[in-house]
């Protein structure tokens, strides 16, 4: 069964590539891989928060249509 996706696991999981990075661990190829998947993991995120965005703007709008 697959993991649910959480964005505060993503936000930690960018947060740790990222000091492997800055801390010099990873071989050049390994940078670029990670650099990769922050990437990939920050475009999740972005898209969680747009979409936490439009909820919110919506119940917003409902709230002043009563």
């Amino acid at each position: 069964m697959e993991k649910k996706w959480n964005y505060e696991t993503k936000v930690a999981e960018i947060e740790t590539i990222i000091s492997r990075i800055e801390a010099g661990e990873l071989q050049l190829e390994e940078v670029f891989e990670q650099f990769s998947v922050a990437v990939k993991y920050l475009r999740e995120c972005e898209t969680f928060l747009k979409q936490r965005q439009q909820q919110v703007d919506l119940m917003i709008e409902n709230l002043q249509d009563n």
